[in-house]
């Protein structure tokens, strides 16, 4: 049974063959492209559940592609950078990456990031389980992967979502950077405390002046609430 369907794109062959080795053995489908035009035609033609794009790569570079795809989709995105490369994380998560990787990468590292990716961005689950939270002008559901601000459904990038709804279905609860670094992104992210200030910048952008009942609040010092009015 195919766990799902991955683009894999980069320039150095060897690496898209290897990886392609990995992931089929993992049973997944893969798509290969060797340079950015090549990997924007085969996400618009395939629509694949993840993405994994190198930074360097010919006619058109990685955050080139990246900012392409984020015009249309919200398809989690794993960065693939050469050790000794300039990446910057921040720039990254500000174009809408999910994570980054290093190459030369250990096989199980990639593919455990993958599955980790993949199953909290599951729409298909419909359970009866159905997880939201919601607040005046605000519903986070998690089952369908869905925002939505003043009744209009915002796209949302599935970390932030998932950050979201980590705050707001724990009200008032101040969490430091490292725990929501630890409680959001898991053991797979290899990140720093400025990855959940730019997701939470982003969120702000989305949030700030909806409701005076709630509030995504920093905490000087420490960290981030949800805060719940009384």
């Amino acid at each position: 049974m195919q766990k799902g369907k991955i683009l894999v794109a980069d320039d150095e062959k060897n690496v898209v063959e290897l990886l392609r080795l990995y992931l089929e053995k993992e049973d997944f489908a893969v798509i290969t492209a060797n340079d950015g035009e090549e990997a924007l035609a085969g996400f618009t033609k395939e629509a694949p559940d993840i993405v994994l794009l190198d930074v360097m790569m010919p006619k058109l570079d990685g955050w080139q592609v990246l900012r392409e795809i984020r015009k249309k989709s919200n398809t989690p995105i794993i960065m693939l950078t050469a050790k000794g490369e300039t990446f910057d994380k921040v720039l990254g998560l500000e174009l809408g990456a999910d994570d980054y990787v290093v190459k030369p990468f250990d096989s199980k590292e990639i593919v455990a990031r993958i599955k980790a990716v993949l199953r909290r961005t599951d729409k298909t689950n419909d359970g009866a389980d159905t997880k939201e939270v919601s607040y005046d002008k605000l519903v986070v559901n998690m089952t369908k992967y869905e925002l939505k601000v003043d009744g209009k459904a915002v796209d949302t990038p599935p970390k932030e979502l998932e950050l979201l709804f980590h705050l707001a279905g724990n009200p008032n609860r101040v969490y430091t950077r490292d725990q929501l670094l630890d409680e959001v992104w898991g053991f797979e992210y290899y990140g720093d405390s400025r990855t959940v200030d730019v997701h939470i910048k982003r969120l702000r952008e989305k949030l700030e002046g909806v409701s005076d009942k709630w509030t995504l609040k920093t905490v000087w010092g420490v960290g981030y609430k949800f805060e719940v009015k009384e």
